[in-house]
């Protein structure tokens, strides 16, 4: 590739010759390259200048290439796949640190609930290598750093409301001496406790009317009338267990602290804006005192978007007083003893259906064990209300959403953000109706979808998409084989004595936008550098979803450059401020818009200046293969990008821009329940085989198929990954993912001997996964994508109702057992066993298409 260094060069020689000979050795020049004669004058202006004083630009020559490489839209590789698989990929313990950096331990609760007496904690001031202790005294701003409501202390100050609630930190020399101070505490026993009862039972604080947050109500029409005059009533009650996020990467920081009393905080964590927040309202500084940088977390899940805070928190404070870097990284144990899951909840529902099984209304009650604390229990039961419609139609309907305040760590977001526990109560409905009447399943989703004339929400959206939601749901139906294979698990099961199989196609609608509106919001910033080379900056997180990856793809398709033309930088508070959390799968419909802006605004700028200074036409003026084009056949000029920046920079030309995104069109109203919350719905369905052992309980998924609707893929390997890599996460929450407390609740499944997540050995033998080819998003999303982190998630819903479907064989499907979660084992059997002691087992399979 040719650079204006060689250039430089050969001017360099001729420098001190005649100034014809100059201008002829230019003229040659021009003659002999492979540029036009507009690219050529841009390198003219450089002649004779000093070496250094221009800018050298890579891109000097046009693209032979019809498209450039790697854009939006194309199955590029992550942006930082290299480095994951060879190690090279820096998290938070990897940064290098001050030699005199401190390590801080935590005193944890050893109670549920009970009141802090005393805390004297001077002795352990003088154990070796400990270099400070802090407690609730030792906050000189806020104590209490609730994301949204009050209720989360940093440090216990009187009442604990949970085991594992953290009441002191030691910094010290080194991790080990910090942690063995803080075992010498409770040894010397420098703290005591007055232990009480502690509230672990949800439904019965719900009774108590004991919450975190008030109850909410959607409603649509006269649900009693429809309950009143309904052919079939079906009601039922399950209950949804919680989740561990169980991210590789444990909750880390280092904070350093800066010469202008403030603080540099390096942590994982997906909303570095809040974290600068209440790391300065804690300190009791401004919050551009404060800076946090994120350049990637080794996993999140929603487990790092408001408990990754307190961490950093503690961690700042510790370097304000002392003056030194401090680094605070949570054991596997503890992180999961501290922090919050996702949300169990306890549904119950009661749904009046005609004849043929259509729902006509009735209501839906979900009380979310919320754990001590609001956090973001609130929008989160809302969601879970939002989607206890799923893809189904509810008629005339009330849904209630309760938030029972519990002695446990404070339950946050997860993946999904409720929608997978709202989406739980009517798939078991479905099957409950199905029964019921002596149809398939299937059959009877179908006939619920909604459709032209039922196709507003219970809170008052249209869903736009219904044909899409019907085409994905029969096109699945038509590639899985769904009947044939019907046919031959029922007549498998009749034969069968112990060896049941199960089949089960499930749909997923869901909402895609942050329920609290103003979060809807997104910046960018946007540099190109007189080499040609681009970097951007927004205000998203990485966590190992792609999100960098597609808005550097976005950069290079708006400014028609090669991928690796583009390079993405650590997100920071000082780059783009008040940003939102990268949550709610809005990471790239956000940021995505926010840099395309930025784009959009510097073309305009180049194209402006391009005109003026090459003289041409500005009208259809466009960025193509890394050239600016302009005029068409004969009359077509190119400009290759590296001389246009070149040019523009020498011109005075700013290079450098921000962007800005607001989601348009959505709205609620809480005093209603009415409203649009959601821009958009992604459509997804999944078929699920299983075969289950109904004298052990045991069980095996066999095959999966999955259609899911991406509108215009981005990145059709990433998204891929992304469906893969949430269906896998759905079904370990459904199946073997079990949260188990004792009686003090004391959480006793805090590590991976006692909490199994999914691995490489649970995937299905056959596993089918397809992304929805042309159906672009109806709404003007980036390039008509759709959003696929959270989605593809509730597409494990298909595996528990194919457990219960294989199980309902036991009882000539005239029943759906009742299947809590995770259907563990233990659980499968005792369902298996309860079927056969109200059932004559002799399955004889039924379940024609109706």
């Amino acid at each position: 590739m040719r650079t204006l260094t060689r250039l430089s060069s050969a001017s360099d020689t001729t420098r001190t010759a005649a100034p014809d000979a100059t201008a002829a050795r230019s003229s040659d020049n021009i003659l002999n390259t492979d540029v036009d004669s507009d690219s050529a004058i841009a390198r003219q202006e450089l002649e004779g200048r000093i070496k250094g004083d221009g800018p050298l630009a890579r891109g000097t020559e046009p693209h032979k290439a019809a498209a450039t490489r790697g854009a939006a839209g194309s199955a590029s590789a992550h942006e930082s796949a290299v480095k994951h698989v060879t190690g090279r990929a820096a998290y938070i313990d990897d940064i290098a640190a001050p030699a005199d950096t401190l390590h801080l331990a935590l005193g944890l609760s050893p109670v549920a609930h009970g009141r802090l007496t005393r805390l004297d904690l001077t002795a352990i001031r003088a154990l070796p290598g400990v270099v400070d202790v802090v407690a609730f005294s030792d906050v000189p701003g806020h104590t209490d750093i609730g994301p949204v409501f009050p209720g989360d202390p940093l440090f216990v100050e009187d009442e604990i409301s949970y085991a594992g609630q953290v009441l002191f930190a030691v910094a010290a020399e080194s991790h080990r001496a910090a942690r063995e101070a803080v075992r010498a505490a409770w040894a010397e026993g420098l703290a005591e406790i007055d232990e009480r009862p502690a509230s672990l039972d949800p439904v019965t604080a719900a009774e108590r009317d004991e919450f975190v947050r008030p109850t909410h109500v959607q409603q649509s029409g006269d649900w009693q009338r429809s309950l009143a005059s309904a052919a079939h009533v079906i009601e039922g009650e399950q209950f949804v267990g919680g989740q561990e996020h169980f991210y590789l990467e444990g909750q880390a920081c280092l904070v350093q602290p800066t010469e202008d009393e403030g603080v540099v905080v390096h942590t994982s964590n997906q909303h570095p804006s809040e974290t600068q927040k209440l790391v300065a309202e804690v300190l009791g500084i401004p919050f551009h005192a404060v800076t946090v940088e994120v350049r990637r977390m080794g996993g999140g899940f929603g487990g790092k978007e408001t408990q990754a805070s307190p961490w950093a928190c503690i961690a700042a404070l510790v370097a304000r007083r002392t003056g030194r870097s401090a680094r605070l990284r949570l054991p596997r144990a503890e992180d999961m003893r501290v922090t919050g899951k996702r949300h169990p909840f306890h549904n119950r529902y009661r749904l009046g259906v005609d004849q043929a099984g259509v729902i006509q209304g009735g209501e839906l009650t979900l009380i979310g064990d919320c754990g001590y604390s609001p956090d973001l229990s609130d929008a989160i039961v809302d969601r879970a209300m939002f989607h206890a419609d799923n893809a189904y139609s509810l008629g005339e309907a009330r849904v209630t959403g309760h938030r029972a305040r519990t002695h446990t760590a404070s339950n946050t977001a997860f993946r999904g953000f409720g929608g997978p526990q709202g989406m739980m109560v009517i798939e078991a409905a479905m099957d409950d109706i199905a029964r019921c009447l002596g149809e398939d399943p299937l059959t009877i989703r179908k006939r619920n979808l909604y459709r032209p004339g039922r196709e507003t929400t219970h809170y008052g959206q249209t869903v736009e998409q219904v044909a899409l939601l019907h085409h994905v749901v029969e096109r699945l139906e038509a590639d899985s084989d769904y009947w044939a294979r019907r046919r031959e698990i029922s007549a498998f099961n009749a034969t069968s004595p112990v060896i049941r199989k199960g089949l089960a196609l499930t749909p997923v609608k869901f909402g895609i936008s942050f329920t609290a509106k103003h979060l809807n919001q997104a910046g960018a910033l946007l540099h190109v550098y007189t080499d040609g080379s681009v970097q951007i900056n927004h205000g998203g997180t990485e966590m190992g979803q792609g999100l960098h990856t597609k808005i550097c793809q976005v950069v290079a398709r708006e400014l028609a450059l090669d991928l690796d033309g583009v390079r993405i930088t650590a997100t920071r508070t000082d780059k783009v401020p008040n940003t939102s959390p990268t949550a709610a799968s809005s990471g790239t419909d956000l940021n995505g818009m926010a840099a395309r802006d930025a784009c959009l605004s510097l073309k305009a700028r180049l194209f402006d200046f391009a005109s003026e200074h090459y003289a041409l036409d500005r009208e259809g003026m466009r960025l193509e293969a890394g050239a600016l084009v302009a005029g068409v056949g004969e009359s077509e000029r190119r400009i290759p990008w590296g001389e246009l920046v070149q040019s523009a920079y020498l011109g005075r030309v700013s290079l450098s821009e921000k962007g800005f995104y607001a989601t348009p069109l959505i709205h609620y109203d809480r005093t209603t329940g009415q409203g649009r919350p959601f821009y958009y719905f992604a459509h997804g369905a999944a078929v699920a085989e299983v075969s289950v052992d109904t004298l052990t309980g045991e069980y095996q998924v066999d095959r999966v198929d999955i259609l899911h609707d991406v509108g215009d893929s981005l990145n059709p390997a990433i998204d891929i990954g992304q469906v893969e890599g949430g269906f896998i996460q759905g079904m370990g929450w459904l199946t073997s993912e079990e949260l188990r407390w004792n009686d003090s609740g004391q959480l006793i499944s805090d590590g991976p001997a006692t909490y199994k997540i999914t691995t490489y050995g649970d995937l299905p033998a056959h596993f089918n996964v397809e992304l929805l080819q042309g159906h672009p998003n109806s709404m003007a999303s980036i390039y008509r994508s759709k959003a696929v982190g959270e989605p593809p998630f509730m597409l494990g819903i298909s595996v528990w109702a194919a457990l219960r479907d294989a199980l309902s064989s036991l009882a000539d499907y005239r029943e759906a057992p009742r299947l809590d979660t995770p259907a563990t084992p233990e659980r499968v059997l005792l369902a298996a066993e309860a079927l056969r002691s109200r059932h004559d087992d002799r399955p004889t399979g039924r379940g024609e298409p109706g």
